[in-house]
């Protein structure tokens, strides 16, 4: 495809580079030393200016674009851009926004603002969160083939019963399997002889019952289904947008807001959530109010410093678990290890949903991990394929890409996959690939 790209910063860098080696690419932004640097990282084309002016638009060619994708920090920008996308040419357009009124209106009127796919960066950043806490012990969940699979990573941590066995050992439920382990930094692809150790990232792929059973394996202390009691604090857009998700699924939340007129839009707004007016960085206040005995406190304040603050006070209070809203990917790192759960960059969500979509016409569905280090995929089999009508050991002896398939749906069942299964035309295949082989899984399907 010919891509153009407008916006260089975290969401439009990490797009690019996904889609390099793989496509033909232009970079838009409207800083020219930005633009420069961007040139000798990615080695894509890259223009400086204004990407919702026509003129820059026609000189990045979009009338022969395949895609524009408007991924600026600016909502206006990327609805304008992709407009203006529409009057030069008929490439598909994706707008990234943060405002979920534009998506509601875009929503109720198909084409709205020329865009033809709408990502929201607050909605998807609470939905990650939301099913993060549906499964306590994971790091990242996704799910796959409509729901019937689940790939969740867990963090080994000192004291989890896992930590020191093999992977036989440790997997001993019929619909699950180790698909990957990351250990300092490097993706080991899991034999049944393979070690699991403390620190260890353990990648699983299954049926959601059977990861919700590993998952008390891994950390038995954890509770099992559902957090009883979950704090968020701040109510920014995200904060909101998490406690509503969350009272869909029969959960009662309670956000900690300080300004008073959001606190009362939020009373208003959330009918499950008790909503308490107050400046979450008081510790008394904290203490009094039992946050110390949270199961889960979400900390989604729109400041990276003072999330990490209420993050590190809730930490010592003794709360179980926090997951913290990091906007600048450069603090996720920081956040991790000072002791802090889990840490969500917006960013990040919004750039692997964005490349998810891209994969559209070789992957249903897309799960990146680890930096990129690897990436799940769910591909649909067609008839004539590489890879139909051979069984799996067979496919894994004959090529020279690193992949672990991790479940198979047919006809809407699951089916574990072993080495003798002979995989048939539409059947879903969900399978960890390393990120440089992702390209040779792709071509085969």
């Amino acid at each position: 495809m010919y891509v153009v790209v407008i916006g260089a910063g975290e969401v439009g860098t990490s797009i690019a580079a996904s889609l390099a080696s793989d496509h033909e690419v232009v970079v838009v932004d409207v800083d020219p030393d930005r633009a420069e640097q961007l040139k000798y990282e990615l080695d894509v084309l890259t223009i400086a200016g204004d990407g919702t002016s026509s003129e820059i638009q026609s000189t990045a060619e979009v009338h022969r674009a395949d895609m524009v994708i408007a991924c600026t920090d600016d909502d206006q920008t990327n609805l304008v851009a992709c407009g203006t996308a529409k009057t030069l040419g008929d490439g598909f357009t994706i707008a990234r926004v943060k405002s979920t009124d534009f998506l509601r209106t875009w929503e109720g009127s198909e084409g709205a603002f020329g865009v033809d796919f709408m990502v929201c960066t607050d909605l998807l950043t609470a939905e990650n969160i939301v099913r993060v806490i549906g499964l306590p012990a994971a790091v990242d969940v996704d799910p796959f083939a409509g729901g019937l699979v689940q790939m969740a990573e867990f963090e080994i941590a000192e004291g989890s019963p896992v930590a020191g066995q093999t992977v036989s050992e440790a997997d001993r439920f019929e619909s699950l399997t180790f698909v990957g382990l990351f250990r300092n930094g490097d993706m080991v692809i899991p034999r049944g002889d393979t070690d699991i150790a403390v620190g260890d990232r353990a990648v699983v792929i299954g049926s959601p019952e059977s990861v919700q059973s590993f998952a008390t394996d891994v950390a038995p202390e954890a509770t099992p289904d559902r957090a009883d009691e979950i704090v968020v604090v701040g109510g920014s857009e995200i904060g909101y947008q998490t406690a509503r998700l969350l009272e869909e699924r029969d959960f009662s939340p309670r956000l900690i807001e300080q300004d008073p007129d959001r606190a009362r839009w939020l009373a208003e707004n959330l009918p499950e959530t008790v909503v308490m007016e107050h400046d979450a960085t008081d510790t008394e206040f904290l203490t009094r109010e039992h946050v110390d005995e949270a199961d889960i406190v979400v900390t989604a304040l729109r400041s990276d410093e003072k999330n990490l603050l209420i993050s590190v006070l809730a930490k010592r209070l003794g709360v179980d678990r926090v997951i913290a809203v990091v906007d600048s990917p450069d603090y996720v790192t920081v956040f991790e290890e000072i002791g802090i759960d889990i840490a969500v960059n917006p960013r990040t969500v919004t750039a692997e949903e964005i490349t998810r979509f891209t994969y559209e016409s070789v992957a249903e569905n897309i799960a990146v991990l680890e930096n990129d280090q690897a990436e799940v995929l769910e591909l649909e089999l067609t008839e004539g394929c590489g890879l139909v009508g051979r069984p799996i050991s067979e496919i894994v002896a004959d090529s020279d890409a690193r992949f672990v398939i991790g479940a198979i749906t047919r006809d809407r069942r699951l089916v574990t996959p072993r080495g003798d299964t002979v995989l048939q035309a539409g059947d879903h295949v969900i399978l960890l690939v390393e990120a440089d082989s992702v390209s040779d899984i792709a071509s085969m399907a």
